[in-house]
Formats: C-alpha cells, sequence, structure tokens
C-alpha cells in the first residue's frame, strides 16, 4: 500500500525558507570577532555570477572559484582573517576585448577592528598587515569580492594583440609622405 505525502502551502513555503536560510548562512558571518576567537573555517566555492561588481571586466559570469576563510587570534592579541580565493576568471583583453584566462591566487591577511575604531598614523602607515573594519554581519560573498578586485590588473592585455580591426586595415599611408617629397625643392 502506497502512502502519499501531501505538503500544505504553508509546510512548503517554510521548507523552502529554511533552505534559503541554511544558503544565506553560508555567505555571512554573524560576528566575525568570534568567528576569529573560536578559530572557525569557512570554504566552499562561490559562482562568478555573484559577484556583481566583477561584471563589467569579465568576458562571462560563468564557473566557480574556491574560497577559505580562516579566522585565529595573532600573537599579538588581536583577531585576524586569513582569506583564500583560487580560480580562472576570464578577463576582458583591453585591446581586442576577447577572454584572457586570469589565474586567481588571492592571500589575504586581515586584522579585524572595530567598525569606527581610531587608529594611530604609524598604524595605518603599516604595510605589513591589512585592516579590515567590522560593525555586526561580515558578508563574505562581499569581502571575496573586495579582495579580488585589489588583485586584477588595471588593464589586462594578451601579450601580443593587435586593435580591433587592425588585421584588415591593410598598407598604413604616411601623410607626411607627400610634404617629404616637396622638402629641398625650389619654390
Amino acid at each position: 500500500m502506497k502512502q502519499h505525502f501531501v505538503l500544505t502551502w504553508k509546510a512548503k513555503n517554510n521548507i523552502i525558507s529554511r533552505l534559503s536560510r541554511n544558503g544565506s548562512r553560508l555567505k555571512r558571518i554573524t560576528d566575525a570577532f568570534v568567528f576569529a576567537r573560536d578559530g572557525r573555517v569557512l570554504k566552499g566555492t562561490l559562482p562568478v555570477s555573484s559577484f556583481e561588481r566583477l561584471e563589467d571586466l569579465l568576458v562571462e559570469t560563468t564557473g566557480d572559484l574556491e574560497f577559505q576563510l580562516h579566522g585565529y587570534k595573532a600573537e599579538h592579541g588581536k583577531y585576524m582573517l586569513h582569506l583564500e580565493v583560487s580560480g580562472i576568471l576570464p578577463l576582458a583583453c583591453q585591446r581586442c576585448l576577447q577572454a584572457i584566462p586570469f589565474e586567481l591566487d588571492v592571500d589575504s591577511l586581515l586584522e579585524l577592528i572595530p567598525e569606527g575604531a581610531d587608529m594611530s598614523q604609524d598604524e595605518l602607515e603599516d604595510d605589513t598587515r591589512d585592516f579590515l573594519p567590522v560593525a555586526g554581519e561580515l558578508d563574505v560573498v562581499e569581502l571575496v569580492e573586495d579582495e579580488i578586485l585589489l588583485t586584477l590588473p588595471f588593464a589586462p592585455r594578451h601579450e601580443k594583440c593587435g586593435l580591433p580591426g587592425t588585421a584588415n586595415a591593410g598598407e598604413r599611408i604616411n601623410p607626411f609622405a607627400t610634404l617629404a617629397g616637396l622638402k629641398g625643392k625650389p619654390n
């Protein structure tokens, strides 16, 4: 005898909302300081399409990037996040607009500081570490996207690449060739 389970509309919505909350939990850390203090690790894959600010720099937004975020307390008592991101991004060449496969290798060390905290000039000029002001939740997708944007080349180009349409342009004519022929002729 077969049993049929019929879900009510309310039960279906409850299941869907729980699934979507679990998915969003992977993308948000409720308290970054607790995450670092407890030495937690968050890793997974993020679709390239989830990075809205990268869209204009890419030829296509398919594929995934792998990330790992590791929190810890450093020797000097500061809370730190170590972020690693890897994958291939199809950047748009600034000359021919074709894809350049860019191998992404982000390895960032970030010191957590409370948002709005006063910092000395010496701390601001210290190039050995980067600071991450945090207040409340930390959006992991936004953090990953920020670090990706900081590692991308300013104007990606193929090593040997012509401008669009230059292959069929033919021989280039020097507009001053006629003037060079007139040089030295008496008036």
